[in-house]
């Protein structure tokens, strides 16, 4: 049986990005609705990419498509908090990548929610899977940490 995922520190993650909620992320029940969350996981890892200039989303050869996505909720976020989405690359394969995101609410120590999404490089004319260019390489390597 698999152990129940846990809240983690900041720590735990190599990169943050801080983003703003917006009035429209709030649902009815007065917090971040559950898909915006996945659009805060898709910014900063490609906020990460574009300002390490490693994606160009516009003009690059190479494009990643999302195979795989989770996210684990633990403390509601709600507008007009800023959120810090902390990101780690967990595994580097020949054409994929496995991003791990944390979500902390601004100033708090835990995370609000973690998840991950895994993405596959691809040709951008062809969408056949590509090896990932040695810069790319170094912008992950840089986020990378041991897994078990």
């Amino acid at each position: 049986m698999s152990e129940r995922p846990q809240a983690e520190g900041r720590e735990a993650y190599r990169h943050f990005t801080q983003i703003a909620t917006r009035w429209m992320d709030n649902d009815v029940y007065g917090h971040v609705n559950n898909v915006v969350y996945y659009s805060l996981f898709d910014t900063a890892v490609n906020g990460y990419l574009i300002d390490s200039g490693v994606l160009d989303i516009h003009r690059g050869a190479v494009i990643g498509l999302v195979v795989e996505t989770h996210c684990n909720y633990f403390a509601p976020i709600e507008f007009p908090k800023k959120v810090d989405a902390g990101i780690r690359v967990a595994r580097i394969g020949g054409s994929s990548v496995r991003y791990e995101i944390g979500l902390f609410a601004e100033g708090e120590p835990m995370t609000a929610a973690k998840g991950h999404f895994i993405h596959v490089y691809v040709d951008r004319d062809s969408r056949r899977p590509t090896a990932l260019p040695e810069p790319f390489l170094g912008a992950l390597q840089r986020l990378q940490v041991n897994t078990p």
